[in-house]
């Protein structure tokens, strides 16, 4: 798990960067599927890091600019990733539908939640992953390599790479590799 920082959401340059986001987000969303070499001047704007992508409407995010994506993703219908810190994901990555990605958390404490704080830390996913639908990653969390996320899971700690891991809370179900050569 990666540490967490405090973040003020109403700095101006935060509030900035939100809304430019979502003016991006509305004109990429706004795009007929056919219209592939539209969409790429919308991802150099909005993302950190992009070279090949595909990204089903609708998608939302907070920045965009702490978004980095590896060669040849893809994400299916109505990804959302908050990225208040960075979310790093490698190359080959697929996300089923309603994939979502928290990179931020908000304070325990009803009095500390009310003024509007917010804590936040990196999430990363390796080369080669496979997110299935409905997933949720949490702020923090490091997915290995290779590693395949069942659908419907809640990953709230680190995923090892060359796994399928599943649940609420997601927990390795097999190794792919041990899987593989006992078929």
């Amino acid at each position: 798990m990666h540490p967490f920082t405090e973040v003020d959401p109403f700095q101006p340059e935060l509030v900035a960067g939100r809304k430019r986001a979502k003016e991006l987000c509305q004109q990429l969303n706004a795009l007929r599927a056919d219209q592939h070499k539209a969409r790429k001047p919308i991802y150099q704007a909005l993302f950190a890091q992009v070279s090949r992508a595909y990204i089903e409407p609708h998608f939302f995010c907070d920045y965009g600019s702490n978004i980095y994506l590896g060669d040849n993703f893809y994400a299916n219908h109505n990804c959302v990733i908050l990225d208040v810190a960075d979310v790093r994901i490698g190359d080959r990555v697929m996300f089923g539908p309603n994939v979502q990605l928290y990179a931020t958390t908000h304070p325990l404490d009803p009095a500390e939640r009310a003024t509007g704080k917010e804590f936040c830390a990196n999430i990363t996913i390796g080369d080669d992953c496979w997110i299935g639908g409905g997933a949720i990653i949490l702020a923090g969390v490091t997915i290995g390599a290779g590693s395949v996320i069942g659908a419907g899971s809640l990953v709230n700690r680190d995923i090892p790479a060359g796994v399928v891991a599943a649940g609420n809370p997601c927990k390795v179900i097999k190794n792919i590799h041990k899987a593989q050569k006992n078929n």
